[in-house]
Parts: structure tokens; sequence; C-alpha cells
């Protein structure tokens, strides 16, 4: 399945390459609600949250009512995942707040689904160069993602993995990397990072995975034609 991606950062819909670089800027959302308006699952990260730059709230909150949201971005506490979930999103991402020390942080990750519940909990488990990415992809660990989601495993229903090395780049993704992460759980599996083809999108359907497009979209480059659902 494709979920699209919406990207908030000072209040604009935008697209990033490699998480740094502005491709695209879209200050109509309206445009892009409209075309995502028919997918079960859309996935809404806030960027200025993630880089504790202020935030999106009342844009998030407004999306949420609006379309079936996943959201991350600054879930560093339970606190903020339950302002989130309140504010309507379906469930929401945590990332590097699940790690601490070079290793999964079981005591946070365990807080969260107790009070979120465990079906609303996404773990976002990037990788960069074979390794685990946090803090923007900055800070590499000394963990891989077939590590972190075998331990993360307990905490979550479902697994974010992007393939840092390919985001963004529009030149295809690590399909064998993803499998690996899919092989090592029994959690439902979102891949992200240089999805951009229907092919890449079947193989990884066929194989259980559900794909997250943004770059390949809002560019064009991959037609949303034919998804009549």
């Amino acid at each position: 399945m494709l979920i699209p991606s919406i990207d908030l950062q000072g209040g604009r819909i935008v697209q990033l390459v490699q998480g740094e670089k502005l491709a695209i800027e879209a200050t109509d959302p309206e445009v892009w609600i409209g075309r995502f308006a028919g997918f079960p699952r859309v996935q809404l990260i806030d960027l200025d949250a993630a880089k504790g730059h202020g935030d999106n709230a009342a844009m998030v909150a407004a999306i949420c009512g609006r379309l079936p949201c996943r959201v991350g971005g600054g879930i560093r506490s339970v606190e903020r995942a339950n302002a989130v979930l309140a504010a309507g999103a379906h469930a929401v991402i945590a990332s590097s707040a699940l790690f601490r020390d070079g290793a999964v942080d079981e005591s946070f990750a365990r807080a969260l689904a107790e009070a979120a519940g465990v079906e609303r909990v996404i773990a976002a488990v990037d990788s960069r160069g074979g390794r685990v990415a946090i803090h923007g992809w900055r800070t590499v660990l000394p963990l891989t993602a077939v590590e972190a989601v075998r331990a993360l495993e307990p905490f979550c229903s479902e697994f974010l993995y992007t393939h840092v090395d390919t985001e963004g780049l529009m030149q295809g993704t690590d399909i064998d990397a993803i499998l690996a992460v899919r092989r090592a759980t029994a959690r439902r599996v979102t891949a992200a990072g240089g999805i951009t083809t229907w092919a890449e999108i079947d193989r990884l359907d066929a194989e259980g995975v559900d794909a997250v497009v943004g770059m390949a979209v809002y560019t064009g480059q991959l037609p949303l034609d034919r998804y009549a659902k």
C-alpha cells in the first residue's frame, strides 16, 4: 500500500533532500490534502518539532481532522504523544527518543506503549550506512536496524524503516535492506527512503510492506491516478 507523506516546516508543506536541502515548498496545503483524501493512511511529520524549533501544532490538528494521519516529529515524552493523539492522530511515530546511550531505551519505549497503547505506537528506525541514525540522522549508533527492531518489537504495533542513504534522491531504494527488517519482526512494517516507482511499491506490497512516498509524489514522478481506493 502507498502511504503519502506530508512534511511540515514553518507552516508549509515541504520536501527535503536527505533531510536538509529544501527541494519543494507548497504554500497551499489544500491542494495536497485534497489529493490525499482517498488514502486510508497518511504520514504527517512536524519537522520543526522534530528539530526542536517550535512546532506546527495547529496545522497538525487541522490536517488530522481531515485525513487519517499517523504523526511524528518531536515525540520525546508521553505528554507530547498524548497531546498529538488528542489532536486527532491515529498513531504516533517515535524515533530518536527510543534510543539512549547507543542502545534501545526500553524504559521510555515501555512507558510510551503503556500510555498510548501499543496499537497506537509506531517505532521509527532510520538506517544510515547500515546503522541506526538518530537526531536528524546526524548521530549514528553502533546498532543495526534489525537489532533495533528486535529490541523494540514488544513496545509497538508497527515499524517505520527509513533507508536514509537513498532518502529524497529519487533513485530507488534498497529493497534487500527493507526485507531484512521485514524478516526480523512479526509487526507491520512500512518503508521509506527513495521509493520512486510503482514497481518498487508492488514488490514491497508482495512482501507485506507498505511504502511511504514523498518526493516522487510531489514532483509528479509517481502519478497517483492508479490509486483509486
